[in-house]
């Protein structure tokens, strides 16, 4: 195996390494966010649950307001009917019918209005008890989450502590100029740092390499970087079949 091809090897080892702490390290970033998201949605369901309670209470005060009101209309027109068997003249009738005839329709307005108001408190219970189902569903969640999210970032950084181990092992087999150059891009540069190139085309950035800097690359004699997106770049067939020889001149030398 060639210096080169054996560099790229222990890089494509260290952007291995990288690749874990890279996803453990979204993992850490996206938890509490996730938290977030549900706290913000279960808020959302508890002011919602708070207004359709606000909204019974109301409901419940004019019910009970609109009792009261039936309740002290029929008492009055139950003194007007007594006053009718009382009255002397014909223009005394007419005026105690004509009370009598008002607060009749007061009375069933009200009584229409009462339904209408049971239809509407029996609809918004029904909504509660659905929202009651769906805030105790999403405070579950959320009190999951929570208590999950401690344990879990635990693990996510002893995790990071033992790839961080393996990645200086790993580091210590490219040459210092090398890893030097990877570092500072990955430190500068979205991941990944190295990739592969495809039919003259950067996987990093899906841009196509100028002719010249994808022959280059070809000849396998120095690590690239991408023009485009400055990532380091090596040509996978090349590195596949240098390997495949230097795997395959063992079990010749074994043969003779």
């Amino acid at each position: 195996m060639s210096l080169y091809t054996d560099q790229i090897s222990h890089l494509r080892a260290l952007q291995g390494v990288d690749d874990e702490i890279h996803d453990i390290q979204c993992q850490i970033e996206s938890a509490p966010a996730e938290v977030q998201k549900l706290e913000k949605g279960f808020a959302a369901l508890d002011s919602q649950r708070e207004w359709i309670k606000d909204k019974i209470k109301h409901l419940q005060d004019q019910q009970r307001r609109l009792n009261y009101d039936i309740k002290d209309e029929e008492a009055r027109l139950s003194n007007s009917r007594n006053k009718l068997m009382q009255v002397q003249n014909d223009h005394e009738y007419q005026a105690v019918m004509r009370e009598i005839e008002i607060m009749k329709r007061q009375n069933t307005t009200r009584q229409d209005e009462l339904a209408a108001l049971r239809d509407e408190l029996t609809k918004q219970e029904e909504n509660l008890a659905a929202q009651e189902q769906e805030w105790e569903a999403a405070r579950s969640a959320l009190e999951t989450q929570q208590s999950g999210l401690e344990e879990r970032l635990a693990g996510c950084r002893a995790a990071l502590e033992e790839l961080s181990a393996k990645r200086t092992s790993v580091g210590s087999a490219i040459e210092p100029p090398i890893l030097k150059r990877y570092e500072f891009i990955r430190n500068r540069l979205r991941h990944p740092v190295i990739v592969p190139v495809d039919n003259g085309v950067c996987s990093g950035c899906h841009m196509m390499l100028p002719p010249q800097h994808f022959i280059e690359l070809q000849r396998g004699t120095s690590i690239l970087s991408c023009p485009s997106c400055q990532r380091m770049i090596f040509w996978s067939p090349s590195v596949a079949e240098e390997g495949q020889a230097d795997t395959a001149a063992p079990e010749q030398e074994q043969e003779n």
